[in-house]
């Protein structure tokens, strides 16, 4: 019977059999789910929000265009209404020259024709906006898959969230509801022009109050635009707390600080509940004025109206005309405030989206950038310097080099820059000086897909997402086989706690894998890496969340799999030093001493000093492991150990 050693080791050799095809780039071809969006957003910083917003409706300026044109006819339908309802009352019930059925008819018939337009226009003016939701959230994301990690250093989750939801919304209802009221705003035009055909002193006598709406509502639009601004802010404010409360649920339970995170999120609402109602505030001052100054000029319809009947000079149906045509009007106006209202949100909302798509990415690929195809996997680092944002440097003349097939692990106490090292490489950031080879080859003059599909890398926290086990170890490679896929897991030692699993590699983990143990998840890690067959392969303290006898088991996979490919390890355990052939030792921002372990042990001083500090930090990492396993086994059994 073979011996689980001889098994992981014939797996692996599976591995380099089934995985080796994947060795040379080739772009990914992944099938697009959904339609790329019709436009961008205009990126003339010196236009306005609106403008900059045209380019998405020109790409859909047929439809929006036919919806406008329906829209026309209806309002047309809308404004012909007191007309003929002047008419039946003049001519089919005072004078009886016409007979009343026929301006029933014809109410009827304008009725069923706005019908049908209406329900036509609005029709496509809704697609037309979800259509720009689309397009703007499409773009949102493509921008953000673009930027760099120094942008996500800085910029909270939750605000990021909130501007690719609640803000794009707030634009899109804009966008939707701006054309109603234009629209409303032309059956004004029309209304207003019949009015002066019919009588010119009953119609001025009518609007004569809405220039005062217009000025209030004037005075309505600069006090929303700060406030406006104010409650995007702070709800995206509460979006990120909630996102962190969520994401980081176990932290909170582990120091019993429930009350801290829901006084966090009480002050936070509190803050946007005070924004909130002083923007309504603001609405219900000036909103029913500019509801309300619109009646007035009904009443003066009917007193000045009634003198004109008395004495003869107007109709009744006139005045019930006017009477209509008022209440008609009324209905723009009512609308205008909620319009300024939503224009000043939208406005405020497309600058915070504006913030992010105006955000250049740093770390750009050079048109003329190459693939690297088929690399021997020698890498060196020449005189680099970088530091994180505006910090001090964390490298400072920096010089590393890696043969081709080498394992080298780097040591250093905390902070002194080793995974800083793995992030230049992927092209993570850019360095600040000096140059980053690979065969040769400056990462900067090669294609970013190229450089880290050849370069895999193994992170300390591993971020597995909410799919199938299956999914997250084929992430970099969807189309591989079933067969890889076990290879892979057997590789990385993972194969046979997922069989033990209810669906096997079809069980779906929950929010960022933490149904599985912190072991569990870094095997698959690893697994994802390992499929992919990359020719240089980053351990970034790839077995901190792994306990010893899996660690071993796991080591003697890597040492195998190794053989072949360039290794750099980040090295924050004393057992992972063992899988290198070469030790280098960091302090100040750049390698002080080479050699192997046993050589350091002899000749370097400072080695040994953080090998103990190095030791002490393991073990209580050890400590923090098992705890998490006998609380992983205490949920299991529901304390009856």
């Amino acid at each position: 019977m073979t011996t689980t050693l001889e098994r992981d080791l014939s797996n692996l050799a599976n591995v380099d059999e089934v995985v080796t095809g994947a060795s040379p780039y080739e772009p990914l071809h992944v099938q697009p789910e959904g339609n790329p969006p019709k436009a961008n957003v205009d990126p003339d910083t010196s236009k306005g929000w609106i403008k900059r917003m045209l380019p998405l409706v020109r790409a859909r300026k047929g439809r929006f265009a036919f919806s406008m044109v329906c829209s026309v006819i209806a309002l047309i339908g809308q404004v012909a209404v007191p007309r003929v309802t002047m008419a039946a009352i003049d001519r089919g019930l005072e004078a009886r020259t016409s007979p009343i059925s026929t301006f029933i008819y014809m109410l009827i018939g304008i009725g069923v024709v706005r019908a049908i337009f209406t329900y036509v226009y609005r029709n496509n003016l809704y697609r037309v906006a979800y259509d720009l939701e689309y397009d703007l959230r499409v773009n949102m994301y493509e921008h953000f898959s673009k930027l760099s990690f120094e942008f996500y250093d800085r910029v909270q989750s939750g605000q990021l969230i909130s501007r690719a939801n609640s803000d794009i919304r707030s634009v899109q209802m804009f966008l939707t509801f701006a054309p109603l009221i234009g629209l409303q705003m032309i059956s004004f035009a029309v209304a207003f022009t019949l009015m002066m055909l019919i009588h010119v002193p009953l119609a001025i006598v009518a609007l004569a109050p809405l220039p005062f709406v217009f000025l209030t509502g004037l005075r309505m639009r600069r006090l929303m635009f700060p406030i406006s601004w104010m409650v995007q802010e702070r709800m995206a404010g509460v979006a990120t707390i909630v996102e962190e409360n969520v994401a980081g649920a176990r932290v909170v339970k582990s120091f019993a600080a429930e009350q801290i995170q829901v006084d966090a999120t009480a002050r936070a609402a509190r803050r946007l509940e005070w924004a909130q109602n002083h923007q309504i505030k603001v609405r219900a001052r000036y909103a029913p004025i500019m509801e309300n100054l619109p009646r007035l000029g009904m009443a003066g319809v009917l007193l000045y109206g009634g003198i004109l009947a008395v004495n003869g000079e107007v109709t009744i149906g006139t005045i019930v005309a006017f009477s209509i045509y008022v209440v008609m009007l009324q209905a723009p106006f009512r609308m205008l405030g909620m319009l300024m209202m939503m224009g000043q949100r939208a406005a405020a909302s497309a600058s915070r989206i504006y913030e992010i798509l105006d955000t250049p990415a740093m770390v750009l690929e050079k048109p003329d950038a190459v693939d690297l195809t088929d690399p021997i996997g020698e890498v060196a680092f020449e005189g680099v310097r970088f530091g994180y944002a505006d910090g001090p440097p964390v490298l400072d003349g920096f010089d590393l080099r890696l043969e081709p097939g080498e394992t080298v692990a780097l040591v250093g106490r905390t902070g002194c820059g080793k995974s800083t090292v793995a992030r230049l490489l992927t092209r993570f950031y850019d360095v600040d000086e000096g140059v980053v080879l690979v065969d040769g080859k400056d990462v900067r003059d090669l294609t970013i897909p190229s450089l880290r599909h050849h370069v895999g890398v193994v992170l300390d926290e591993p971020f597995l997402f909410s799919s199938s086990i299956r999914d997250n170890i084929a992430y970099g490679r969807p189309d591989a086989t079933m067969e890889e896929v076990r290879a892979a897991a057997d590789a990385a030692n993972a194969h046979e706690f997922i069989e033990k699993l209810a669906d096997g590699y079809d069980s779906v983990l929950g929010e960022r894998g933490y149904d599985l143990s912190g072991g569990q998840r870094q095997r698959i890690a690893i697994a994802r890496t390992l499929l992919v067959n990359p020719k240089i392969l980053v351990l970034d303290d790839a077995t901190s969340a792994i306990d010893v006898q899996v660690e071993d088991q796991i080591h003697q996979a890597l040492t195998h799999l190794m053989e072949d490919r360039t290794t750099l390890v980040i090295a924050h355990r004393l057992s992972t030093i063992s899988l290198a052939d070469r030790v280098c030792l960091i302090e100040g921002g750049k390698v002080v001493a080479t050699g192997t372990h046993a050589e350091l042990m002899r000749t370097e001083p400072r080695y040994s000093e953080v090998l103990a500090h190095i030791s002490d930090e393991e073990q209580a990492r050890r400590d923090a492991v098992t705890a998490e396993e006998a609380a992983r086994a205490e949920a299991l059994t529901g304390g009856d150990l």
